[in-house]
């Protein structure tokens, strides 16, 4: 079967083709700046060289239509005609407490979805627009939602509910609903498969380690905890995004600069993490160069960010009465020994050493600990594609 698998944002399409039987990526690429001047496509077929288009794209129909003519392109394509593509799997960034696993999209998907826009207002109607646009031009094919917190909905109530009013959780469901599901649960899956084990049978603490980052406790195989929230604001440092604060910072600040709630919103969304403690980047590429350069303020950054990871692996073996396995995925999680590293040397405390030849390794499965380690520590890469070409199959078939 062959599965297009569809990320839209506000402004932009990633895709990937994937053969579901081998499970190779035949093609992949880029819609960006859609419905913006200077709009552009890229295109790379598996063993191909990787294309670039400036072309008109005033909405996610045409992004879509020219990702169908990249992929049947006569000369470069992967596929004969819009007949080859069996099926279509959504990223569907928040599904609420109305979805507990992927779903085949119908009209009811639909409508659940748009009613919860409100939770995620930047990503679930660019979510929407993507499954419009492919109903439109592939109306006869399946297409699957798989959403980011599905994973997270086996979270107890002592999990997820906030110190809040409990009327507010009754009537507008304010809750922590967690994110990067997906990526957690693929995590997980692989890390057990790897060492030979069930998952069923495991304690593992997933570490999703990118620009966007977040933690999830996985006790036999459902996620306990999360560090995410009712948004992905919540949890740890980002690149840009402030993590866990003092909500009393929003009115302070507001006050300090005389703005309201959305202008301190967006200061912590999109110029704080390490971007704002560093003034260097939010890339950790960079950071790690300034740190490495004996910059200052990326040595307390880096020293930072790794000490508020430490802090939320520590509470979740408390949450799980235990650990089996630390697993460091994503960008950060799977290239930046540095991090790695910084976090490492906070928990020798579990039995767990760092190897610090295997610390160096970057992008493949591989167990970072010693052999006499009581906690294994690895790398596991995520592919959030691949794990939604999955769900896509399997509710497909």
């Amino acid at each position: 079967m062959n599965v297009l698998v569809i990320n839209c944002g506000s402004s932009s399409l990633k895709y990937q083709f994937i053969n579901s039987d081998s499970e190779e990526v035949l093609a992949k690429g880029l819609c960006e700046r859609i419905g913006i001047d200077g709009s552009r496509i890229s295109y790379q077929p598996k063993d191909g060289d990787k294309e670039e288009t400036v072309i008109p794209m005033p909405d996610h129909t045409v992004a879509v239509r020219l990702v169908i003519d990249k992929l049947t392109n006569p000369e470069t394509g992967v596929v004969k005609s819009l007949s080859d593509i069996d099926a279509v799997g959504h990223r569907i960034v928040h599904g609420g407490e109305k979805f507990a696993s992927s779903v085949i999209i119908d009209d009811e998907v639909i409508k659940a979805i748009e009613e919860c826009n409100d939770l995620a207002p930047l990503h679930n109607p660019a979510n929407l627009i993507g499954i419009d646009a492919c109903k439109k031009l592939m109306p006869s094919v399946p297409m699957v939602a798989v959403f980011d917190t599905a994973f997270h909905q086996t979270m107890p109530p002592k999990a997820y509910l906030y110190g809040i009013p409990y009327e507010y959780y009754e009537k507008y469901k304010v809750r922590r609903y967690g994110f990067h599901g997906t990526s957690h649960d693929y995590v997980s899956t692989e890390a057990a498969k790897f060492l030979g084990k069930d998952r069923k049978d495991l304690k593992i603490i997933v570490c999703h380690l990118g620009n966007g980052a977040s933690i999830t406790a996985v006790d036999k195989g459902r996620s306990v905890d999360t560090s995410m929230g009712l948004t992905p604001l919540d949890g740890l440092i980002m690149g840009t995004r402030s993590g866990s604060i003092d909500p009393a910072i929003v009115t302070f600040l507001a006050g300090k600069l005389n703005t309201d709630a959305d202008g301190v919103m967006e200061i912590l969304n999109k110029k704080s993490g390490v971007l704002g403690l560093s003034k260097v980047s939010s890339d950790f590429r960079d950071l790690e160069k300034a740190y490495n350069e004996g910059n200052e303020l990326a040595k307390i950054t880096l020293e930072t960010y790794s000490y508020h990871v430490a802090k939320f692996i520590g509470s979740y073996v408390a949450a799980m009465n235990g650990v089996d396995v630390i697993a460091y995925t994503a960008g950060v999680g799977e290239n930046t020994s540095l991090v790695r590293r910084m976090v490492s040397e906070y928990l020798t405390y579990l039995g767990t050493n760092v190897d610090p030849e295997k610390n160096k390794l970057r992008g493949e499965t591989v167990i970072l600990s010693d052999p006499g380690s009581k906690v294994v520590t690895m790398i596991v890469p995520t592919n959030e594609e691949l794990a939604i070409c999955r769900e896509t199959v399997r509710l497909v078939k």
